[in-house]
């Protein structure tokens, strides 16, 4: 399998923990995100992923899957052992609510095609679009922080003591909140879980600063 993938792109990031957890190889395929106006524009990137986005999973039949989460049930179905979502039909609705309140409602109005039309078409200063961006991140956190911090089913991480699907979509956003200086200071179930996760080979070896296009 090829994925590529941006370093510090957290729906990349997102799929790296996937893989890593699954045990599976793969390639990583760099495309920047910037340089050049952004390589995900390019004609030949276009034909892997036509709305030009990363990550793309390219299988070893030539198939391409995009949408981290898509591409995550993706792994999980092919590849159920160990598994990244419950076995019971409530705790897996319950798992996917934490990761799609925070793939869809924290990620999509703070990523970097949001904030570059804030900027170069609204005239959004910088600080203001860093505020923005804090803004959403810290209120749609601290919405996951209520939700684990109430539930039983949280153990050392998102459900139980084994790391899962939410655990891979909570761990980049983090990453990314801590890169932009949000307040995390109110999280503490939240900061615990991110945590014990970054204790985890599968989790370090898919931070951005181990990628190959690490800057």
């Amino acid at each position: 399998m090829k994925l590529y993938s941006y370093f510090r792109s957290s729906a990349s990031y997102r799929v790296r923990i996937a893989l890593n957890l699954k045990g599976l190889s793969y390639q990583t395929v760099p495309v920047h995100l910037l340089k050049d106006g952004g390589e995900q524009f390019s004609p030949e990137y276009r034909k892997l992923n036509a709305d030009a986005l990363v990550p793309s999973l390219q299988l070893p039949d030539g198939n391409v899957l995009t949408q981290s989460l898509a591409v995550m049930e993706y792994l999980e179905e092919s590849y159920p052992r160990p598994a990244l979502l419950p076995s019971n039909a409530e705790d897996r609705a319950w798992v996917r609510s934490i990761a799609l309140s925070i793939a869809c409602d924290i990620h999509p109005i703070d990523n970097l095609r949001v904030l570059r039309y804030l900027q170069n078409e609204m005239g959004v200063s910088e600080e203001n679009k860093n505020r923005w961006y804090r803004h959403w991140v810290e209120q749609g956190l601290a919405s996951i922080e209520r939700i684990l911090a109430s539930d039983t089913r949280v153990g050392e991480f998102c459900f139980g003591d084994t790391p899962g699907f939410a655990d891979c979509v909570l761990v980049p956003q983090v990453a990314n909140g801590q890169r932009m200086q949000c307040d995390l200071s109110n999280l503490p179930t939240v900061m615990r879980i991110n945590q014990a996760c970054l204790q985890l080979d599968a989790f370090t070896k898919a931070s951005p600063a181990q990628q190959p296009d690490a800057e």
